[in-house]
């Protein structure tokens, strides 16, 4: 079985050194509505008040929980064809990506559209008409620090890239292309930005998360054996990667070094089928959207 082991510079921690994570599974952490349950689950994601989204592509594909994991609402019914990633921006809107309408929506805290990018059923560089972007399976978002965001793309076909927008969600630039030379995408998955505006991808079929300045610029890559899946940049200011290969999450500083690990491959408490998408919330539980297990799992520390 494939290991994941981050290679950020000579003084890189492998994940065989790396220490277990102090934290315990918590079973059904969740409160579904009766006859109700998830699909797989694509991606999670916390507010500033703890409420807790769930993306799943269900039935019913976005969830909204009480931090305690009661139930609260469902949310775009009938919007969403297939989830994929979902963040909380800093107003608490819901934004979330859907990889087969080609969009890319922003929501407000009440659940109406504020901002659709994209067209369903069209996929390429911008509209041949009005030529606004257009997406091919938009996968996830990031924001920077003056509301500007970031959209990673490229699920699947010949398109792997990044699209900057300004904060009203017009476009100012792309980079990158399907390859696997540096500042290229096999599976542009999963993206974050830091303080410093540095953007991070994960680039997961070719084993690696590339870090890009704003304008971007290639600036470095760490070198990932596995299936880099989910990332975000914790509360905390450290960096929480999924491995969807070996049913692992590592926590990571900002020079690649693993700092813990959690996790193995099964369907008991506590372990992941594909361990997707993480959210760390403001208690430091970890949230770990698995797709082939159908569930969120939580874990709270020790």
């Amino acid at each position: 079985m494939a290991c994941l082991v981050i290679i950020a510079s000579a003084a890189g921690l492998a994940q065989e050194s790396a220490p277990s994570l102090p934290y315990a599974a918590v079973a059904d952490p969740f409160r579904l509505p009766e006859g109700v349950t998830f699909g797989p689950v694509a991606s999670v994601a916390v507010n500033s008040t703890g409420q807790i989204y769930v993306y799943n592509r269900g039935p019913h594909p976005l969830m909204e929980f009480r931090p305690d994991g009661t139930f609260v609402r469902f949310l775009a019914e009938g919007l969403i064809q297939r989830a994929h990633g979902i963040r909380i921006d800093r107003d608490d809107n819901i934004w979330i990506t859907d990889v087969t309408a080609n969009v890319v929506l922003k929501l407000s805290p009440q659940g109406r559209v504020l901002l659709l990018l994209g067209a369903q059923g069209m996929t390429g560089d911008f509209h041949p008409a009005f030529k606004f972007p257009l997406f091919s399976e938009p996968t996830d978002i990031a924001f920077g620090a003056a509301g500007e965001f970031y959209v990673s793309e490229g699920h699947g076909g010949k398109i792997a890239r990044v699209r900057k927008f300004d904060r009203n969600g017009n476009f100012v630039k792309s980079w990158g292309q399907k390859g696997t030379n540096p500042g290229e995408f096999s599976l542009a998955h999963s993206i974050v930005v830091d303080r410093k505006g540095l953007v991070y991808v994960t680039d997961r079929e070719n084993g690696r998360i590339q870090i890009f300045d704003a304008d971007g610029n290639y600036l470095r890559s760490w070198t990932v054996t596995g299936h880099p899946n989910g990332l975000n940049l914790g509360r905390d200011g450290f960096l929480y990667l999924t491995d969807g290969n070996d049913g692992k999450l590592l926590k990571l500083d900002l020079d690649g070094r693993v700092l813990g690990t959690l996790g193995s491959l099964g369907k008991g408490n506590g372990q992941f089928g594909e361990a997707h998408w993480v959210e760390l919330d403001a208690q430091r539980n970890l949230l770990i959207g698995d797709v082939f297990n159908w569930r969120v799992q939580k874990f709270s520390p020790r």
